[in-house]
């Protein structure tokens, strides 16, 4: 089998490429815009690619024919994304189209990145068949882009997840246990919201999760996430519980005290049921998660 894998600049992409090149059995294909950021640039090949450029999506694709690839690209910065339109819309809605049309082209499997971010919080943990309705730009792009993938004939797996955490090589954006960690070190006066629950994610879980979608040739909508749904004040105080680490300075702010540019869904978070099911996938806790993330930090 022969992957290809977008964005593998990014958190998630690096993850794939470092999990994937483990495997003997496939042929592996790396992309993202610019040049290679992996330190590792052994057992899979790399070219630089702009899934904005249909032409060049058409023609890598026609060119190498993967049978799967794994869409990773995509702008997740959810103020960034209400500010700045119309290179969201490209990115998160054009590109998806690009790469139907190759994928049918060349009969390929495309497992394709979503979000929590495309329901409103009223009802979470949310499992596959939930509607509907986000609250952002950000979500509405990634809600439009999976409905690009109902109405077309290809073989796809759409993977929602959320709120995605791990240690990535080559990148300035950190990620919210570090954050945390390093804040609660510094003891810093700290406004966490208390209002917003999520299933925060490992990156590896993540890639896990694609692979097995990918390898599998799922079809359908899988939800790929952690298994411990908590709020963000949860998480930073969980943070704290496992360093040892005081939380005096933490002071609780509500949703809308924070007075955010994008509204956020109040209560997300995953039911894993199906995933589990047909997949085979099992997340790690979030402590377990912690010590994965350290154990890379200390390298």
């Amino acid at each position: 089998m022969k992957i290809m894998v977008t964005g593998s600049n990014g958190l998630l992409g690096q993850k794939l490429i470092h999990a994937l090149v483990q495997r003997s059995d496939l042929e592996l294909i790396a992309t993202a815009r610019g040049t290679n950021r992996l330190q590792a640039q052994a057992g899979y090949t790399y070219y630089s690619l702009d899934v904005r450029e249909q032409a060049q999506v058409l023609e890598l694709c026609l060119a190498l024919k993967p049978d799967v690839i794994i869409h990773t690209a995509a702008m997740t910065q959810v103020d960034d994304c209400e500010d700045q339109q119309e290179a969201c819309w490209k990115l998160n809605v054009t590109a998806v189209a690009h790469l139907i049309e190759a994928c049918d082209a060349i009969n390929a499997h495309l497992v394709h990145l979503s979000t929590d971010f495309i329901f409103d919080g009223a009802a979470g943990p949310y499992d596959e068949m939930a509607a509907a309705n986000p609250l952002s730009f950000y979500g509405k792009s990634k809600l439009a882009a999976e409905k690009l993938l109902l109405d077309s004939s290809i073989s796809y797996a759409i993977i929602r997840t959320v709120l995605v955490y791990g240690v990535a090589e080559d990148m300035s954006r950190s990620n919210i246990v570090l954050w945390a960690k390093s804040a609660l070190e510094k003891g810093q006066p700290l406004r966490i919201v208390s209002d917003q629950f999520r299933t925060p994610t490992l990156a590896e879980d993540l890639a896990s999760g694609c692979i097995l979608a990918a390898t599998q040739r799922a079809q359908g909508i899988y939800n790929i996430s952690g298994k411990d749904q908590m709020s963000v004040l949860e998480l930073v105080k969980r943070v704290a519980a496992y360093f040892d680490l005081s939380t005096d300075q933490i002071s609780e702010v509500s949703t809308d005290e924070l007075n955010q540019k994008a509204r956020r869904p109040k209560i997300t978070g995953f039911v894993l049921d199906k995933a589990r099911r047909e997949l085979g996938y099992e997340p790690h806790s979030f402590e377990e998660g912690i010590a994965l993330v350290m154990s890379q930090t200390a390298q």
